[in-house]
């Protein structure tokens, strides 16, 4: 409750303060109104004129990020026409991340992508860079930056550059190009760094060893008993343990039907229970004689082994999958994301270490995300400019520039239309 009053609080000032700018034509030169989205902008760009100076290696690097970014627009674009085949194959319920507002990457809005600092730090962060890379390019490439700014919505939603239009029209080829994908470079660049600097980060955690409760097997002996998830085992018979070592070593001189006590502590408060327990199911194991609990218990090391196993490319697959995950084999990742308690069953090297966390991993996914995107093939996104680009220049070569604009068209709407069938099919598929 307290969040909308500060919501409410924050649009009504908001649109005050746009009303009365508005009005009164205050700092026309500066801020522009596109409906009820503000544009604060400055001519003061002086500041990208410094990186010119290196104009070599930014030229290396804008056509180093110029390769990576066809190559990822190639991937992507295979993989959305996968992406929906798969869908016309399994004909998904038009559920979860099937639904429209999940398509987009909008903290808030997109049901995985939660509205908090981190995740708008790293959203602001991503426009940034992604804006910065045009802006230092175009000066390399000798294009004039007039001017850049903010967008307003209440907060800020966008950041943006200026380039001389005349001069940007003039550039042909590899100079045009590198401006384009240098936002998409910078986007890919600083989103695995980040990525690497996760799971480096990662590795400063020690798992505590103790048996805390994960998981609960519902119908057996600890869901009988109304056994905590969450909790930690601290005592059974009266014999404390501080180990799962501990747990079995006594566990396996019971058998199935033998009566335990067993003490947990949850929130600091110690609780008995009495358990009966039960044999041992098939599917876990076949040959154990001992009496079985139902529990599963968090292990810590395993998940900052798999963590640091993130460096390939299932790895980097289930990172991506983070925000989406549901299943038991991969679920426990969602720690390096969200707020979970699962941040208590380990000791963090300093304070504030799992903010940095969750900002290292939204500054990583966002960035990688927003880079994967804007290199489809589709006007306005860069990538479509690139490939624009590379139609002309072909095109030309051969005298038929006049078509250029039908094939960008054309495949263009392809990809819109592709894009879209994501979002319909799961509904027009179950109508």
């Amino acid at each position: 409750m307290d969040w909308i009053l500060i919501l409410i609080a924050l649009v009504a000032i908001y649109a005050i303060a746009a009303y009365y700018i508005h009005s009164r034509k205050l700092w026309a030169d500066h801020i522009v109104f596109y409906g009820p989205i503000m544009a604060i902008k400055t001519n003061r760009v002086k500041f990208f004129d410094k990186f010119t100076a290196l104009r070599t290696f930014f030229r290396i690097y804008g056509t180093i990020g110029v390769i990576a970014v066809i190559l990822v627009s190639v991937f992507i674009t295979v993989m959305l026409f996968l992406s929906v085949r798969y869908t016309l194959m399994i004909r998904p319920e038009p559920t979860g991340i099937y639904e429209p507002q999940n398509i987009f990457l909008l903290p808030g809005i997109n049901d995985y992508v939660p509205s908090t600092f981190a995740v708008w730090l790293a959203f602001i962060i991503t426009i940034v860079i992604h804006e910065f890379g045009h802006a230092i390019l175009c000066r390399v490439e000798d294009i004039k930056v007039k001017g850049m700014g903010v967008l307003l919505a209440v907060i800020p939603i966008g950041f943006f550059v200026e380039p001389d239009d005349a001069e940007l029209e003039q550039k042909k080829g590899m100079p045009k190009v590198r401006m384009f994908g240098a936002g998409i470079t910078n986007n890919l660049v600083v989103g695995f760094c980040c990525f690497v600097l996760l799971i480096l980060m990662f590795g400063m955690v020690v798992p505590e060893t103790q048996p805390a409760i994960n998981g609960i097997y519902k119908g057996y002996p600890a869901d009988n008993a109304s056994v905590p998830q969450g909790s930690v085992v601290t005592a059974i018979n009266g014999e404390p343990v501080a180990s799962r070592a501990d747990v079995s070593a006594i566990l396996n001189t019971t058998k199935p039907a033998d009566t335990i006590s067993l003490t947990t502590a949850k929130d600091g408060i110690a609780t008995d229970y009495k358990l009966t327990l039960a044999a041992w199911p098939a599917e876990y194991s076949s040959n154990q004689t001992s009496g079985f609990m139902g529990v599963e218990y968090y292990d810590g090391v395993a998940i900052k082994t798999a963590v640091g196993t993130m460096l390939s490319p299932i790895g980097f697959l289930q990172f991506l999958i983070v925000p989406f995950a549901s299943g038991d084999g991969s679920q426990y990742l969602r720690i390096l994301a969200f707020d979970t308690p699962d941040t208590s069953y380990y000791q963090a090297p300093f304070a504030g270490f799992w903010g940095l966390i969750h900002l290292l991993f939204w500054c990583a996914w966002i960035n990688i995300n927003v880079g994967i995107f804007n290199a489809l093939p589709m006007v306005p996104l860069d990538g479509g400019y690139i490939f624009k680009e590379g139609v002309d220049r072909l095109l030309d070569r051969r005298g038929l520039i006049k078509y250029s604009g039908y094939v960008v068209g054309a495949v263009s709407y392809v990809m819109i239309v592709a894009l879209i069938s994501l979002i319909t099919l799961p509904y027009l598929l179950h109508m």
